[in-house]
């Protein structure tokens, strides 16, 4: 028997140690030949990805096969896999003798194929050569019910930001239906939500223990089916049942309620939905991850490249971008309603040690091609590094869906100091001549504040240093809109702050003597946007000497406060109906409004504001000859 073969005694699994990488062979392997390289005839686990295979800590499907192989077991990927002709990808690498893990990829599959308008992309990011086709829509189940028709003995996990935020009855804006759990559609046999490393690492321990995929269900941060008659939870809730959210829109709303609720919560219950004959069960995810935890997923050797099969296919836009970049954290408190992070990591943010950061820096200085500038060194929200409650009890009793909106928890510590620190450490490194920050951030935790808690928290002193040092001539910031009603169904900041960190950072940029510029993102068609206030927002961004460039229309994403919104026509916590954009007629015109002023798009643009009984907007939107 092969020394990292995986050994049966009484029904145990012995792990042996992985197979360490080697210059010939750093990649997991991905083919039958890769396989017989390193003298495998089976694998313990098969990760089939819709993404192509980039061995890098930002990809999904990397960082869950390098966890499998740090526990000794021996893991393939199946990058992207032929789902149209005979199936022979699906069989390539055999039947592993534990399971098949399943990923849609970093993207929900609908949100990677498709535009805001339903209308197919021409390209995928995570697609060497930024080609499309490369995977099913909703692949996850595409995926799960081959291996289901070839391999009926083997069981099927999945995971990824498709399953996670598919898990229960959600509203699905490409085919305009409420569908049930990812669960129930795949034939999946376990479902690992969030971000996986927790769950996963149960799981292992557990088959190491003699134990089954089939008899895993007490493992947190999992969900499975069941039969109606099996049911054994005492202590957990029952949310409207699928048949009942398809009949009663109130209901689905009042699922959503429940839902956000306990996902943010330190403490939360297990969640049962009824679907047919069966019980979709939810168990709540495990507490946020220590430093430690989070440490031991980056620190795997990774490669941080894509696989070498790729050379001649052309650039991965999705690697390019993130190919010297940094991630410090996970989770983000914000709760923003169109955003499903704090569904998918939760809401509690986990951070990595200063130490395990620089350790990955030091990793990226020492690549052929890297010329010393560091693309990005953030998370969801790039200035929540460290950020978590001063007292642990009392976010215990919390279910608040944000620390920082409509204003901050007196419990939340949102010191700027360790990243300022973080930022002047690596900045300091050998090899390092600058540091990007290119990840989002909430401007509203750090602008407008009392003068104490400015130098308490070293507010402003984190302003400075981010627009002096780390803005790669461009800061891109979410300001989403101008109207303070739609923002507050936004769950956003009022746009006052905004134009209170605009005249702040020109005024940094110039006493630094930096030519910079300040890129404000917006969306078009969210619940409660009118057209009205789509003028009112061309309006006000022409007051302000903008001209909109990163603009997009919503796109309902499942899991969402907006999605919810959008296909019930109401606020789920309060029960008053909102104006929906909901046709695509409707949203290209609010979209338009944005370039208000491209000369060709006026007469347009005239029609819709009259139409809508909006010509006030008219003269002041277009000047006399324009």
């Amino acid at each position: 028997m092969h020394q990292n073969q995986t050994k049966y005694s009484s029904n145990l699994l012995t792990f042996a140690p992985p197979m360490k990488s080697t210059q010939a062979n750093p990649w997991l392997p991905i083919s039958a030949q890769e396989l017989q390289n390193r003298g495998w005839n089976q694998v313990d686990v098969i990760i089939i990805s819709g993404d192509a295979y980039v061995d890098h800590p930002s990809f999904g499907h990397a960082m869950i096969a390098r966890l499998i192989e740090s526990q000794g077991l021996r893991v393939a990927i199946l990058p992207q896999p032929n789902w149209r002709d005979d199936l022979r990808d699906f069989t390539k690498l055999g039947k592993p003798l534990l399971f098949f893990g399943v990923t849609a990829g970093n993207m929900d599959s609908m949100v990677n194929h498709y535009t805001a308008f339903k209308r197919l992309r021409s390209n995928d990011a995570y697609t060497p050569g930024g080609n499309s086709g490369f995977r099913p829509d909703y692949a996850t189940v595409v995926y799960s019910k081959i291996l289901k028709q070839l391999f009926p003995e083997v069981p099927v996990v999945i995971g990824g930001v498709e399953a996670s935020l598919r898990r229960f009855t959600h509203y699905d804006y490409w085919s305009d239906t409420l569908k049930p759990s990812i669960l129930a559609d795949s034939g999946a046999d376990l479902l690992l939500y969030g971000s996986g490393i927790q769950p996963l690492k149960a799981l292992l321990n557990h088959l190491k223990s003699g134990g089954t995929i089939s008899n895993a269900q007490h493992i947190a941060q999992t969900a499975y089916l069941q039969n109606t008659s099996e049911s054994s939870h005492p202590n957990c809730i029952q949310l409207p049942s699928h048949q009942a959210c398809l009949q009663h829109k109130n209901l689905f709303a009042e699922s959503f309620i429940t839902i956000e609720t306990e996902s943010n919560k330190l403490k939360a219950q297990t969640l049962i939905q009824q679907i047919g004959e069966r019980q979709l069960v939810v168990n709540p995810p495990f507490p946020p991850m220590s430093a430690q935890e989070l440490n031991t997923a980056y620190d795997l050797p990774y490669t941080r490249m894509p696989h070498p099969r790729y050379a001649k296919r052309g650039a991965m836009p999705a690697y390019e971008m993130i190919r010297h970049s940094v991630n410090t954290h996970v989770g983000c408190f914000g709760g923003c309603s169109f955003c499903s992070i704090s569904m998918h990591q939760g809401k509690f943010v986990s951070s990595r040690s200063p130490e395990s950061i620089q350790k990955e820096v030091e990793t990226i200085v020492h690549m052929p091609d890297f010329k010393g500038y560091l693309s990005d060194l953030g998370g969801p929200s790039a200035n929540m590094y460290q950020m978590q409650g001063i007292k642990p009890n009392i976010c215990e009793k919390c279910s608040r869906y944000s620390c920082i909106y409509p204003r901050k928890c007196s419990n939340l510590n949102d010191n700027h100091k360790p990243l300022i620190e973080l930022y002047k450490k690596i900045s300091s490194l050998s090899g390092i001549k600058k540091v990007f920050i290119g990840s989002g951030l909430r401007y509203d935790m750090f602008i407008g504040k009392k003068l104490e808690d400015d130098q308490k928290n070293h507010y402003s002193a984190y302003f400075s240093q981010l627009v002096k040092h780390h803005v790669s001539g461009r800061l891109k910031v979410a300001p989403e809109h101008t109207s303070d009603k739609v923002l507050t169904i936004m769950r956003k900041p009022s746009f006052a702050l905004y134009k209170q960190l605009k005249d702040q950072f020109y005024k940094l940029s110039e006493k630094a003597g930096l030519k910079q510029q300040l890129i404000p993102y917006f969306i078009s068609s969210h619940p409660g946007c009118t057209i009205a206030d789509m003028a009112d927002c061309a309006l006000e961004t022409k007051n302000a000497g903008i001209q909109l460039e990163q603009v997009q229309d919503l796109t309902p994403t499942p899991m969402t406060l907006s999605s919810v919104m959008y296909y019930t026509g109401m606020d789920p916590y309060t029960g008053k109906k909102i104006f929906v954009a909901r046709n695509i007629e409707e949203k290209k015109q609010q979209k338009l409004l944005f370039f208000w002023y491209v000369k060709e798009n006026k007469p347009e643009i005239l029609r819709i504001l009259k139409q809508n009984s909006q010509s006030y907007f008219i003269p002041k939107l277009f000047s006399k000859g324009s």
